[in-house]
């Protein structure tokens, strides 16, 4: 079932039928958390223009979680969308200037996906470290954090990087799987929730600890040894550009002992063979835990290939960063 937010009852009729069943809510959200525990939809779809659109979606996430896709309508809502993400909806989408049916079509095949998210148990226990491989040549000039995350992930990279001090002396590569347009937007909210230096990440320019770099939309994000950035053009790897593995395989190739792995929140596969590679080069690795994931997927996937070297709570994560970046 498809419960479609307030302001979008007119738009439902865009939406193929052939999978949902689409049911239009009323013109304000004060009656959301009801609806839905009466309609127990499979997803939602807020239209954000709405004032109460954020209350709604905070009331749902606490007393009746529901997977949710925010429309943003440009500027105007781009500040709405990342806080929607912080109280739980797991995507955000912008809705073109005038969208047609491609474009709700669209919408409708991201709302089948999410409507099949599902929580499930991940492989008990913790696998050995295996140790590190001989070191050749001269060591990268500082440690190097790189994370992969996709839906649930803006939330959860808000709470670790939180837990980072701006003197940390480690650089940060994010690869966050989120809709094309928005990876800009992120960066300055992530930035305002936290208090580190947060951008997306430049060209052919030199990293700096303490700065966390955002792959942005349309490019893959590589790090070479020298500590310099690299936008890749190349197209999509298994469906995706920037790709978590291209990241973190970059960063295993470059920075081997001195690289730490992180995989969070997610659906589907990508991240686990990259976080493999650092591993298997002597880096450090952790997969977020089940029962703190919106999406058991991609951590899921890194520990049953053998790639995490620690699975821990969200709030663990942070201060075990701190730990392992001073032996890096």
């Amino acid at each position: 079932m498809l419960l479609v937010g307030s302001g979008l009852r007119l738009l439902a009729r865009h939406l193929f039928q052939g999978d949902l069943l689409v049911s239009a809510g009323e013109s304000n959200f004060a009656d959301a958390l009801d609806t839905v525990e009466d309609q127990t939809p499979d997803v939602l779809l807020v239209d954000l223009t709405s004032m109460d659109a954020l209350e709604a979606i905070a009331q749902v996430m606490a007393e009746r979680p529901t997977p949710i896709l925010a429309m943003s309508s440009g500027v105007l809502t781009r500040d709405q969308a990342f806080k929607a993400l912080a109280l739980g909806a797991l995507d955000v989408v912008e809705r073109t200037p005038v969208p047609g049916a491609e474009f709700w079509q669209g919408i409708a095949r991201q709302l089948v996906m999410l409507s099949q998210v599902r929580v499930v148990r991940h492989v008990q226990g913790k696998v050995r470290r295996r140790p590190p491989p001989p070191v050749d040549g001269a060591e990268p000039p500082f440690p190097l954090v790189a994370i992969a995350s996709s839906l649930g992930g803006p939330r959860a990279l808000s709470i670790l990087l939180r837990s980072i001090p701006k003197d940390f002396p480690a650089a940060v590569c994010i690869c966050q799987h989120i809709s094309v347009g928005f990876t800009e937007g992120l960066a300055h909210w992530l930035a305002s929730e936290t208090g580190l230096r947060v951008m997306e990440a430049p060209n052919e320019e030199k990293m700096v600890p303490g700065t966390a770099y955002i792959a942005p939309s349309g490019a893959h994000l590589v790090v070479r040894p020298d500590g310099r950035l690299l936008l890749d053009p190349r197209p999509p790897v298994r469906g995706f550009r920037p790709s978590c593995d291209l990241l973190l395989s970059s960063a295993a190739e470059s920075f081997g002992r001195r690289c730490i792995g992180v995989i969070l929140t997610g659906m589907g596969k990508d991240g686990a063979r990259g976080l493999k590679e650092i591993r298997e080069r002597g880096g450090r690795t952790i997969a977020q835990n089940a029962e703190t994931c919106v999406v058991y997927g991609m951590p899921r996937e890194a520990v049953q290939l053998g790639a995490a070297e620690e699975i821990l709570p969200l709030d663990r994560i942070g201060p075990t960063l701190l730990e392992w970046v001073e032996t890096c």
